[in-house]
């Protein structure tokens, strides 16, 4: 049966899954949640999202919150507060309530069988999303697939190489595409059967149909079956009862030969996505008019160099710059500063991240480092260049890139 797409928008609610803690983005997540970590000079983690909610036209989105939340909460309110309750828009931030007993969220699934009081009566459909991920998506295409094939699962899913596959939960399909085994970390994935020497990765972007999903969940409950999480529990519950399941390919907005998505999960990977938004060809394209990344725009006004005479040149080369930055007689070169650094005389930035609201005093030097926001770092002061010292005063990762924590000051 084809839908039209606003019908299917209208009937539609998205939960968003934003409770991460980011263990091991740490000290980065001293403070903030992962999905509230920023990216790409000015975004946060969750901004990708929202981003493809809004560029799929879905108006109606829970943010489900937990660990570490303030900073989450405020960005939501400052950059997300676009809808308009009186069309049926909204988003929303929620925090855990225990509403069904003494428990915060128990996993993924739990989180949503306790807030499945939000799910509006006339609504059919529930798009379960996580906001730990950076892609582009439209949600639009997967909910059609889903009513087109009367699914009552579908499962977002992302082709990788066979011998990839065994780091992620693997979905196994038929030549239709139905879901036929859910297999966490496999040492021999099952392949793709039209794609041979691929496997689905499930990408834990979820389609429901909402009334089944209330009663899946009754069902466990009723007999004794755990159901805290999707991929451990709910799932293969479902495969038992010979439930619909389908798989959905994953088609890249992104619009590049190879699909992007990235589950920012460690330092290293962090750092590596960010540092390649600074390439001639970067993998992930923000300059893409027809599919927008939204975040909150701070009042800055426009980055500028300050060009002096002799030494005291204001440069910034192969890097990405953001409003209210002042480069003054100091060299910047393949780093990210965002929002109101500034980079004082004679002072050297390398490969680095300097976050919101730093300031970096006269003849200092940065290599592989990631400066959270709001710090000073002092005149003459080095960073990255004697890797011994500052596994003394810092976070120092296995690849030797230096991470300073928000508010931070810095031991002399």
């Amino acid at each position: 049966m084809i839908f039209t797409g606003s019908s299917v928008l209208r009937d539609t609610i998205t939960m968003l899954l934003a409770g991460g803690q980011g263990e091991r983005l740490y000290p980065l997540t001293a403070h903030r949640s992962k999905p509230s970590v920023p990216f790409g000079g000015k975004y946060r983690i969750i901004d990708f999202a929202l981003s493809n909610c809004l560029n799929s036209g879905l108006r109606k989105t829970y943010v489900l919150t937990q660990y570490k939340s303030d900073s989450l909460n405020q960005h939501i309110f400052e950059a997300w507060s676009i809808f308009n309750p009186e069309l049926g828009e909204f988003i929303y931030s929620v925090p855990p309530q225990r509403k069904l007993n003494n428990d915060w969220y128990l996993g993924t699934a739990n989180a949503i069988w306790q807030n499945f009081n939000l799910l509006d009566k006339k609504a059919k459909w529930v798009l379960i999303l996580s906001g730990d991920h950076i892609y582009k998506m439209d949600y639009l295409k997967m909910l059609q697939y889903h009513i087109d094939n009367k699914a009552e699962l579908s499962i977002g899913c992302m082709d990788v190489p066979k011998d990839e596959a065994s780091r992620f939960g693997i979905i196994g399909v038929n030549s239709s595409y139905d879901v036929e085994s859910f297999i966490e970390k496999p040492s021999a994935p099952p392949e793709i059967p039209d794609k041979p020497g691929s496997s689905f990765v499930n990408m834990g972007i979820y389609v429901f149909n909402i009334s089944v999903l209330k009663e899946v969940f009754s069902e466990m409950e009723n007999k004794k079956i755990k159901s805290q999480d999707f991929g451990k529990d709910v799932i293969p519950y479902m495969l038992k009862q010979n439930m619909n399941l389908k798989a959905y390919m994953f088609y890249d907005e992104n619009r590049k030969v190879k699909p992007y998505w990235k589950d920012i999960g460690t330092i290293e990977s962090y750092f590596a996505a960010n540092m390649d938004l600074i390439s001639i060809t970067p993998e992930f394209n923000f300059y893409d008019s027809d599919w927008p990344m939204r975040t909150y725009q701070f009042q800055y006004p426009p980055a500028k160099t300050v060009s002096h005479e002799g030494e005291r040149v204001g440069r910034t080369l192969n890097s990405l710059i953001c409003d209210g930055c002042i480069v003054s007689g100091g060299l910047v070169e393949r780093s990210l500063l965002s929002p109101n650094v500034k980079v004082n005389s004679y002072s050297y930035i390398t490969d680095s991240i300097i976050l919101n609201n730093c300031n970096i005093g006269r003849h200092a030097r940065i290599r592989r480092a990631i400066i959270d926001k709001n710090v000073n770092v002092p005149e003459h002061y080095e960073i990255g260049f004697d890797l011994e010292g500052d596994k003394k005063k810092f976070t120092v990762t296995e690849n030797g890139i230096v991470v300073i924590p928000k508010n931070a000051v810095l031991p002399v």
